[in-house]
C-alpha cells in the first residue's frame, strides 16, 4: 500500500501529501511527541488549533502504562485520548535502547525491566507490531535495535543485520493493512552500512522508510551528511522519516536533504524549562532582562500566548513556578514550529526553498555545538539512570 504522493520538490525538499485514516497531512510535517497519549500541558484540540494533524505516541510507555489491553478495550488510542488526528507509533525500541543497564538483547527480541517498578517484560518483533495494531496506530514502524553513535563498526553492523532481521518478521506479522508499516534504516555513521540498510529494507517494500540511529550526541554535520546520504537512496515514491530530530534548524536543514516527516520531544521540552524560540534563536525567558518587558515574545506571532501576554508575565510565571508558564510555553513553541514547517512548504511549492533556507539559517542563531553535544551527552545519561521519560 502506497499512500504518498510526492507534488513539488525544490532542489531535494519535497512537498507531498500522505494519506492516512484519519485524514490527509501535508508534508513536510512535524509530529509533535505525545508518548503516553497526551502533548504535555496541552489539550488534544489545542494541539489540533495550534495546526498539528499528526502526532507521535510510544509502545513502550503505553504498554506499561495503562496498559495495551486497557486501550484496546476502550476503543484504541485515538478515542482513548480522543485525538480524531493521525497518530505514528514508534515500537519502543529507542526507549529500550535508553535502559542500557535493563536489558539484554538477543535475535528474538528483548528482555528488559520497567524503569517505573522493575518489572521485567519481553518485547519481539511480533508482539511490537500486535501491540501497535491493538492501539490502531496510522503510521507503525518496526522494531529495530539502536545503538550508540560512539559504537564500534562490528556492533553497528550486527545491529543492523538483526534490526533487518526483526523488520522481516515484523512485516510478516502485520495484518491490519489500513495501518502503514515503516521499517527503520539503521548503520550508525558508516556511510556503506546505510546503503547496504537501504538496499535491504526497500527490497521488502515497505509503506514507507524512516533513518534512525541519529541524534544521539554525534555532530549535527554527521547528522545532516548521514541523512542526505541516506535520504538520496531511498525510493522517491515513498515518504521518508527523520526520527528523533525536530530543532527548527534542523528540520530547515533535513526538509533541504529530502525528509518529509520529522518527530521531536525538544520544542515542548524546552518550552517547559523556560526555552522560546523567535526568529531570531531561542531566548531564556528567566533571565531578568526580560522582567519589565511588556511586548509579547514576537510582535506577529498570532499563538494564544503572543496575543494575551507580555514577556514580562511570562518571566513572572517561570520565577513563581506557575503551572501555566509550561501551558503558555509549550503553546507557543509548538505554534512556532507549525508555523515553520507550513512556510517551509509553500517555499517548495513556489520553488524558492534555498533562499527560504538561507534567509532563515541567516537571522536564526543556533546553540552553539560544544554546548549543544555536552547537553545532549546529559540527557542520555539521565535516560539511561532508569529515568527514561517520554520527553
Amino acid at each position: 500500500m502506497n499512500n504518498f504522493r510526492l507534488l513539488k520538490t525544490s532542489g531535494k525538499a519535497r512537498a507531498g501529501v500522505l494519506t492516512t485514516p484519519h485524514g490527509v497531512i501535508s508534508t513536510p510535517v512535524l509530529c509533535p511527541v505525545g508518548s503516553q497519549g497526551s502533548v504535555k500541558t496541552l489539550t488534544p484540540q489545542e494541539v489540533k488549533d495550534l495546526g498539528m494533524d499528526m502526532i507521535l505516541a510510544n509502545t513502550y510507555h503505553l504498554y506499561l502504562r495503562p496498559g495495551i489491553t486497557i486501550i484496546e478495550k476502550l476503543g484504541g488510542l485515538h478515542r482513548f485520548m480522543d485525538w480524531d488526528g493521525a497518530i505514528l507509533t514508534d515500537s519502543g525500541g529507542y526507549q529500550v535502547f535508553s535502559l542500557s543497564r535493563l536489558r539484554k538483547v538477543t535475535d528474538e527480541g528483548v528482555t528488559f525491566r520497567s524503569h517505573i517498578d522493575g518489572s521485567q517484560y519481553t518485547l519481539t518483533p511480533e508482539l511490537a507490531i500486535q501491540y501497535q495494531e491493538a492501539l490502531g496506530a496510522d503510521i507503525i514502524m518496526v522494531l529495530d535495535e539502536c545503538v550508540g553513535h560512539d559504537e564500534s563498526r562490528e556492533k553497528v553492523y550486527a545491529a543492523m543485520v538483526r534490526t533487518h532481521h526483526w523488520a522481516e518478521r515484523c512485516l510478516e506479522a502485520h495484518q491490519r493493512r489500513e495501518q502503514s508499516l515503516f521499517a527503520i534504516i539503521q548503520g550508525g555513521t558508516y556511510p556503506e552500512l546505510r546503503k547496504q540498510s537501504v538496499d535491504t529494507l526497500t527490497g521488502l517494500d515497505f509503506d514507507g522508510y524512516a533513518i534512525g540511529g541519529l541524534s544521539i550526541g554525534e555532530p549535527k554535520r554527521v547528522t545532516f551528511d548521514i541523512t542526505e546520504q541516506t535520504a538520496s537512496l531511498l525510493p522517491p515514491d515513498k515518504p521518508r522519516y527523520l526520527m528523533g530530530v525536530g530543532a527548527p534548524e534542523d528540520i530547515v536543514e533535513c526538509v533541504g536533504r529530502g525528509i518529509d516527516i520529522f518527530d521531536c520531544a525538544l520544542p515542548t521540552r524546552v518550552a517547559r524549562n523556560g526555552a522560546l524560540y523567535t526568529k531570531t534563536g531561542r531566548v531564556d525567558i528567566m533571565n531578568a532582562s526580560f522582567r519589565e518587558q511588556r511586548e509579547p515574545i514576537e510582535a506577529d506571532c498570532t499563538c494564544y500566548t503572543c496575543r494575551h501576554f507580555s514577556v514580562a508575565y511570562l518571566h513572572h510565571l517561570f520565577r513563581s513556578r506557575e503551572l501555566l508558564a509550561y501551558r503558555l510555553a509549550t503553546i507557543h513553541n509548538l505554534a512556532f514550529m507549525s508555523n515553520l514547517v507550513r512556510s517551509i512548504r509553500t517555499a517548495i511549492l513556489n520553488g524558492t526553498f534555498e533562499s527560504f533556507r538561507q534567509s532563515f539559517l541567516a537571522s536564526y542563531k543556533t546553540t552553539d555545538e560544544k554546548t549543544r553535544l555536552t547537553q545532549k551527552k546529559k540527557w542520555l545519561e539521565a535516560r539511561s539512570e532508569i529515568r527514561t521519560e517520554e520527553d
